[in-house]
């Protein structure tokens, strides 16, 4: 019931009905009182008739005729007349209290004027019912003179029940009830029918709009209708069309913010004012996720230095570009502000992790600082030694050759660095080859080991060789790098080995790779160093002395070769026991 009283329809049906009402209560109320004064009117006029012709012929005949009286007098109509002394003479009365009617007549004002007056008084009496003992009724009394031109003269009352009158207005008042009933059903059906011609079209504009908010674009609503309703129906898929347009437009520019921050390297924070996060890119979720686990505020992740600085952008209303250092990590930071309205709703950071580019930094002035210092020590001995014999400062000829050995052996080393540096270069950059090839892993690395046991024989250092594959594997690679690898590994195991120590080289097989390991029983190599054995210019010996005679660009080289392979090299190593450098490369 509620929701039809809520709908349109219930809403312009009551409307119409209030006013149908409204309009047939004033006009049954008109009508019913026009009604009843023209009834009680038309009876006026007919006891005057009736009367005017019962004068008339009593006058004539000096009495009455029944039968014909009867016969002119209408239902619920007596008469009674009294002559001019006022004496009753002749009297027609059908029904009941004839004598109290009598009695009532001459007891009423209208019994003592109606025999002085030349017209005809009416009046509204109460009389005894007709039909019904001991009830009074209202009847309409008519006095009209026998002779206008005497007085006093004789009168003739004429009363008639009003029960006739009200008969016919009730009468008259159902039909009009009746019409206003039947007013109400046609009424109904028309505003039905009118109210569901209107609210049909609304109510599928209803369910299209409902569609456009479930996301379906598509939704069309009938507009055939050359009126109001039609025109809004076309309004209403013209906008639509317009929604889904603009729709896909944002959809399209929000999937590309989306694309460019996700593609984005940098990480992407949009804050809100009071520095919660609204949106971040891929970059920026793993960096907070980093973050979380060093957070000490559950509720943020974010550290107190990027919240500090958030605070002071959005206060100060002004842009800030910062560094900070967080778990030994540099971030670079760049605050701009967000407007709406000319209101500062947040901010938009976008931080760069520069802890590779500091290192980077940190390696290139410490390549610079090695460069130099490896490059400083030859050349000064070379200066050093060259002015010596130019000045003829040696004495003998056995002095002379040894200075010169010394400006040759130094000559070599600064070509070997300028050698390993070059190849370092090529091979970090790309441009060196390699030229893979199958490889039998065993035979091959046999043949490098055995190249250098003559060598630790000299030194009395023992180098032997295990392998625990079959002979037929192999693996694609580049013969002519591989063994500087090994040669590499080989040389620091030796020049790291005491007198007396051992050089094990053994190739492994695992289910998909091929293992080459090479251990030394040397002096082993801090723990704190084991990170950094693979970077340029990397020594065990802090001191950097000449008399191991390496460059410290071995181990980088060999990582780069292996690397190019798609192969991993690494080292274990324990002080005084010895280190265990381990190359896995796949199988054929």
């Amino acid at each position: 019931m509620n929701r039809i009283w809520n709908s349109v329809v219930g809403k312009l049906w009551g409307t119409i009905m209030l006013l149908v009402l409204f309009v047939l209560f004033i006009v049954t109320v008109l009508m019913l009182e026009f009604l009843e004064d023209f009834h009680t009117q038309q009876a006026e006029n007919k006891l005057r008739q009736e009367a005017s012709l019962i004068t008339t012929i009593f006058n004539q005949q000096s009495s009455i005729d029944y039968p014909y009286i009867q016969e002119i007098l209408a239902d619920e109509t007596n008469l009674m007349i009294f002559s001019e002394e006022k004496q009753l003479q002749d009297v027609i009365h059908e029904g009941l209290g004839q004598q109290e009617a009598e009695q009532r007549l001459q007891s009423n004002e209208l019994f003592t004027r109606a025999f002085e007056s030349d017209q005809a008084t009416l009046k509204t009496m109460l009389l005894p019912s007709l039909s019904e003992p001991d009830r009074m009724e209202n009847f309409l009394v008519l006095a009209y003179p026998l002779d206008e031109t005497t007085s006093p003269h004789g009168v003739v009352f004429i009363y008639q029940s009003l029960k006739e009158v009200n008969n016919t207005s009730n009468q008259t008042t159902k039909i009009v009830f009746l019409s206003g009933f039947l007013a109400m059903i046609l009424t109904t059906l028309l505003s039905f029918f009118l109210s569901t011609q209107i609210t049909s079209p609304l109510r599928k504009m209803r369910e299209g709009a409902h569609e456009l908010a479930k996301g379906n674009f598509h939704t069309r609503v009938p507009s055939s209708q050359r009126d109001e309703i039609g025109e809004l129906g076309a309004a209403f898929n013209r906008m639509g069309m317009q929604i889904k347009h603009n729709v896909e437009v944002i959809n399209q520019d929000k999937e590309q913010l989306s694309n460019i921050l996700s593609s984005m390297t940098d990480a992407v924070i949009t804050f809100n004012k009071d520095a919660s996060i609204l949106l971040s890119n891929p970059p920026a979720d793993e960096l907070l996720r980093r973050w979380s686990t060093h957070a000490t505020d559950s509720d943020s992740p974010l550290p107190a230095a990027l919240i500090h600085m958030l605070e002071h952008t959005v206060e100060n209303e002004e842009e800030l570009e910062e560094e900070f250092e967080l778990d030994s990590h540099y971030y670079s930071i760049s605050l701009s502000l967000l407007y709406s309205k000319n209101m500062v709703r947040g901010a938009v950071a976008v931080i760069r992790d520069m802890t590779e580019q500091h290192r980077l930094d940190k390696m290139r002035s410490d390549f610079i600082a090695n460069v130099s210092h490896e490059l400083r020590t030859p050349i000064a001995m070379l200066q050093g030694y060259s002015e010596a014999i130019l000045d003829d400062v040696v004495e003998t000829e056995e002095e002379r050759k040894e200075m010169v050995r010394i400006i040759s052996d130094e000559s070599n080393r600064m070509g070997r660095l300028v050698t390993e540096l070059l190849d370092l270069a090529r091979l970090e950059s790309g441009y060196l080859r390699i030229y893979q090839a199958a490889l039998p892993i065993s035979k091959s690395v046999e043949r490098m080991t055995s190249k250098f046991v003559q060598r630790a024989k000299e030194r009395d250092i023992q180098v032997t060789f295990q392998s625990f594959v079959d002979e037929s594997v192999a693996i694609y690679a580049d013969e002519d790098r591989i063994e500087q690898v090994l040669t590499n590994l080989l040389e620091n195991a030796l020049r790291h080995t005491e007198p007396g120590g051992q050089v094990n080289v053994a190739v492994k097989e695992t289910q998909s790779t091929i293992q080459i390991e090479i251990q030394d029983s040397g002096y082993g190599i801090p723990a704190e160093d084991l990170p950094y054995v693979f970077e340029r210019f990397y020594k065990a010996d802090k001191s950097r002395t000449r008399g191991k005679g390496g460059t410290g660009l071995g181990l980088a080289i060999a990582k780069n070769i292996i690397d190019r392979h798609e192969g991993t090299i690494w080292v274990e190593s324990e002080v005084g026991t010895g280190t265990t450098f381990t190359i896995e490369l796949k199988k054929m």
